[in-house]
């Protein structure tokens, strides 16, 4: 596991056309040790107000309400100085990490799961699951929606790294293994943007997995860790209307990660 200083960021531009809400998922999560940490929303130029919501397994949820009619920009930026704890949970979160969830039918892919995977446990079925999405799946982000589930994914063959998670996740949780999904920040990823990896349960231990084989998971930082994307989306417009701009992300390791044998055990610290 790297030590090495991470330092993140992101600016997301964007307009609001109504009396909005928006909830966000930009910082790095809680048991991060971080250093000039600085989070900020302005509409039309002046800064408005916001708050933080703790979630589940360290997530950092940012609560902006009532925001007027204007041109939203938000920023954010920190240095995560080391590893921080993996959240670990307890029995009920990995029984949760096992069922069905908005973008990963499981009980759809359970055959589709057992007819490819069914020969292969532990650390094995890991590996195998995300060798398999990564051979089968072409990175495009010109064919994917932000409706689809892992299903349409694998029928489709294209998608970004949430698809590519949620079809990893998916198999795996057919099969009975516990598998949630973390959002990250990862130097060294090209295209640079939030990425989405899984977590899965082996071995009694979280280990984190890359189905797209794009980030060298040694120097991922965490901001939120959920079911799916549903649960770790960078931004959610529960009321209101918001268009979106620019999205710039930043995410830079000093020293640099190397990239690690696929099939080696890693955790995201």
């Amino acid at each position: 596991m790297t030590t090495s200083q991470r330092r993140v960021g992101a600016t997301i531009s964007g307009s609001v056309l109504a009396p909005s809400d928006i909830e966000l998922l930009v910082a790095v999560a809680a048991d991060l040790p971080v250093a000039d940490e600085l989070l900020t929303v302005t509409v039309d130029g002046a800064d408005v107000a916001f708050h933080e919501v703790a979630a589940a397994h360290g997530t950092r949820l940012h609560v902006v309400p009532d925001l007027a009619p204007g041109s939203l920009e938000v920023r954010y930026t920190a240095t995560v100085t080391g590893p921080g704890d993996v959240p670990i949970g307890d029995e009920h979160d990995r029984i949760v990490a096992t069922r069905p969830s908005r973008y990963c039918p499981t009980d759809a892919m359970g055959a589709l799961a057992r007819a490819e995977f069914g020969d292969l446990e532990g650390v094995a079925l890991l590996n195998g699951v995300v060798r398999r999405v990564n051979d089968a799946l072409v990175y495009d982000g010109t064919q994917t929606r932000n409706t689809d589930t892992a299903l349409d994914t694998w029928l489709r063959r294209t998608g970004v790294c949430r698809d590519y998670t949620h079809v990893a996740t998916s198999f795996l949780r057919a099969l009975g293994v516990p598998t949630r999904l973390a959002s990250a920040y990862a130097p060294g990823l090209v295209p640079m943007d939030f990425h989405a990896v899984i977590e899965a349960w082996v071995d009694d231990a979280w280990y984190v997995a890359d189905a797209t084989m794009m980030a060298a998971r040694g120097s991922l930082v965490r901001i939120a860790t959920g079911r799916d994307a549903a649960d770790t989306a960078f931004m959610t417009i529960p009321r209101g209307n918001v268009a979106m701009g620019d999205l710039q992300v930043t995410a830079v390791a000093e020293p640099p990660t190397p990239f690690e044998d696929p099939a080696q055990l890693v955790q995201l610290r």
